[in-house]
């Protein structure tokens, strides 16, 4: 097979992109020092995270001029995320540490007063001169396909200015600000989104780029509707895996978190079993889930950190599952069985090599939060969710929050926040606040849901998975009441989870909150809707969904 050069200088999950460009038809050899670049016939420079932090790694290993020199040379080069990034002059997130210089301007950070931020999601990429759409295909991007976008800094687009200078654009839009989604200009393509995350449209412009088919005429000029841009309500499909008693690992799914059969099942008493989890993964992204969530609920403490199941599932899913895949359970500090610790950075790491987008906190979490504000609200530098952040990138980070309802009679009723429900108590209470639980909801804190997102945003999550104990497995919709006051709390997404039953649901909470994300899980598991029956649902209400691609 023909070969492609990847520099990976600890850009996050590479190997989802070596899948990709296998399946597509190339192999994947590694540029391991400066003297590799000028050997490489295609060179991909992958990214996640900070554009100081990147930037300062590629320096510091010697690859700059190496770069700036295999571009000149008129060699192909892609540059994906930050590798796109890098070819600016600079960016606001690190004004100290200078691009690569080919576009002559800067990243600016998203507004947030009308938004989330970061951007995370699927958005266009409609190739654009001076911001009208074309009949124009650059590598693969068409009208209609849609692209898993996760930064905070971006390139706003000014029309012409980037064209006057010979590059063909293409652009998203974000709120009311229109950014460039990729870049190309001679031998050089970049792209903001992740090609390797967007699924059947990613790795159709994967295979344009290595072909060398730089820019086609489609077959005619794409209508405004297939062109609406900004970000689609993004549909995400939840795995719990555990072992069974026979130590097995299944997808399971409880009521309010007791996985167990009950009493007339011919089980009863047994781990309920809902699948095998790569198969189920692999099942939803080919009904268009946006995204996959694997929790861990067991841990799996009788086996080394190296030989961890979910590794191997993760490495197993991300061979054809090409949306981004989230792993939570046991990401913290830890003791392994040979009495080595290892770090909450070094285990985060380890599921990144493995094919893991997103890692989720949950427990720890908690914690973490109650010491930031014993602290006085000052940092502590060395938590789970500020190591893994500044190394991988905020959007790295995912705060997985299990909060249970408690009744009170008035706001003055406890010292926490609370809110005013349509749904009163037991005893008529027409108050409520959120107490944050670990343990899988078994045990209750002092500290609410309000207190543990705006500690953890400060400390540099960049989502929250906002679960609900009353609601898991009611199939009665999601606690719309919780997630408005959480979204009003954070500027960070919000992902909606506990309580999905039908697509309704999923209308309702798109319309009545602010969300960025929901999540389903049992009414999946159970064969009762489809992803794909949920998004023909959305689309028929006429909200903005990622339409379905064949997978290739």
């Amino acid at each position: 097979m023909p070969t492609v050069h990847l520099l990976d200088y600890v850009a996050g999950n590479v190997r989802s992109l070596v899948n990709a460009i296998e399946k597509v038809g190339y192999t994947v050899e590694w540029v391991t020092s400066p003297q590799d670049v000028p050997k490489a016939e295609k060179l991909i420079i992958p990214g996640v995270g900070h554009f100081g932090h990147c930037m300062s790694q590629l320096s510091t290993a010697g690859y700059i001029e190496p770069i700036q020199k295999y571009i000149k040379a008129g060699k192909p080069f892609m540059g994906i995320c930050v590798g796109l990034q890098a070819l600016f002059e600079g960016s606001e997130e690190g004004p100290a540490v200078p691009g690569l210089g080919l576009i002559l301007n800067q990243l600016k950070k998203f507004k947030d007063t009308d938004k989330s931020v970061p951007h995370i999601g699927w958005n266009s990429a409609n190739t654009s001169v001076e911001g009208e759409v074309t009949e124009y295909s650059l590598y693969g991007l068409r009208p209609g396909s849609k692209y898993y976008y996760v930064h905070s800094y971006a390139a706003l687009y000014r029309p012409g200015e980037l064209e006057k200078a010979g590059w063909t654009v293409a652009t998203a839009r974000y709120g009311d600000e229109e950014f460039v989604g990729a870049v190309a200009r001679d031998n050089v393509f970049a792209t903001q989104f992740h090609p390797e995350k967007s699924g059947a449209a990613g790795l159709r412009v994967i295979k344009a780029f290595l072909n060398g088919n730089r820019l086609e005429k489609l077959a005619e000029k794409p209508a405004a509707a297939q062109t609406r841009e900004g970000l689609t309500r993004r549909i995400i499909a939840c795995l719990d895996v555990r072992t069974n008693d026979h130590g097995d690992l299944v997808v399971t799914k409880g009521d309010q978190y007791d996985v167990r059969e009950k009493d007339g099942v011919s089980a009863a008493g047994a781990v309920r079993n809902l699948g095998k989890p790569v198969e189920m993964a692999r099942k939803y992204y080919e009904q268009g889930a946006d995204e996959v969530t694997f929790l861990n609920i067991t841990s799996f403490r009788n086996c080394p950190i190296a030989d961890t199941p979910m590794l191997e599932i993760l490495r197993r899913t991300s061979e054809t599952v090409f949306v981004p895949l989230t792993i939570g359970g046991g990401i913290r500090d830890i003791v392994d069985m040979d009495g080595t610790k290892v770090s909450a950075l070094d285990v985060a790491t380890m599921y990144f090599k493995s094919g893991a987008d997103k890692v989720s906190i949950g427990s720890d979490a908690v914690t973490a939060a109650e010491d930031y504000y014993a602290r006085g609200e000052k940092l502590a530098g060395n938590t789970a969710i500020e190591t893994i952040s500044a190394a991988y990138g905020n959007q790295a980070v995912v705060i997985s929050v299990d909060p249970r309802r408690v009744y009170v009679s008035s706001h003055s009723a406890t010292p926490h926040h609370t809110i005013k429900t349509s749904t009163p108590g037991p005893n008529g209470e027409e108050y409520c606040w959120y107490q944050c639980t670990v343990k899988g909801g078994r045990e209750g804190r002092d500290f609410d849901v309000r207190q543990l997102v705006t500690a953890v945003e400060a400390m540099g999550a960049g989502e929250i998975l906002l679960n609900c104990i009353d609601k898991d497995g009611t199939n009665s919709g999601f606690d719309l009441e919780l997630i408005n006051d959480v979204k009003q709390a954070i500027k960070i997404p919000v992902i909606s989870s506990s309580g999905a039953g039908n697509p309704g649901h999923f209308e309702e909470v798109f319309e009545k909150t602010a969300t960025d994300a929901a999540l389903g899980a049992g009414m999946f598991h159970r064969g009762e809707y489809t992803v794909k029956q949920v998004k023909e649902f959305l689309q028929g209400k006429g909200l903005l969904v990622r339409q379905y691609e064949e997978v290739i």
